[in-house]
């Protein structure tokens, strides 16, 4: 394998130990866990690869990394869709860090909710929040990575978060009421 220039083993593992929980968090968002653990060994396994293309003039590593983290994600989803049909990883898997780890029932309940929550969103709305709240970039990461201006990342974002939260107050509403 030959590289551009050089690759210090010792720059991956800092590059690998900053990013790994991010990287893993954007997958959460939209597999399960073991399909997101395999799709971010992939991401550092074409980082390593690719370590000599890297240009921190063009953008950040966290940028550059999510950069193909999506496009793994991306190729995951078409790769299912054309042997399965529709995902049934469509939705996020928040509920991991909600749930009691001791309760299977509980973490189950709050998996479904959280899913049905986000089945609302569209699938770019997903996407941003996704970026932002599991991969934890700012808007301006996000806005280069999706080639978006960072006002309609917040656009998006914004609108996605009202929508949940008026549409959850209605269902408290009326599941009260």
């Amino acid at each position: 394998m030959r590289f551009a220039r050089p690759v210090p083993a010792d720059e991956l593992h800092v590059v690998y130990r900053e990013h790994v929980a991010a990287v893993y968090a954007f997958f959460a968002y939209s597999v399960s866990p073991d399909v997101a653990e395999e799709l971010t060994a992939d991401t550092f396994e074409r980082v390593v690869r690719h370590w000599g293309r890297f240009d921190a003039s063009r953008s950040s590593q966290r940028t550059w990394i999510l950069a193909i983290s999506r496009n793994l994600l991306t190729d995951h989803f078409r790769r299912r869709r054309r042997r399965l049909g529709p995902s049934l990883d469509e939705y996020p898997e928040l509920a991991d860090s909600m749930a009691s780890a001791d309760d299977p029932a509980e973490r189950q309940a709050s998996l479904e909710t959280v899913k049905g929550w986000l089945s609302l969103l569209n699938a770019r709305e997903r996407e941003v929040v996704a970026l932002r709240y599991g991969a934890d970039l700012s808007t301006g990461e996000i806005a280069r990575l999706l080639d978006l201006s960072e006002a309609n990342v917040l656009q998006i974002s914004s609108r996605a978060l009202r929508r949940l939260k008026s549409d959850l107050s209605d269902r408290e509403l009326s599941g009260n009421a």
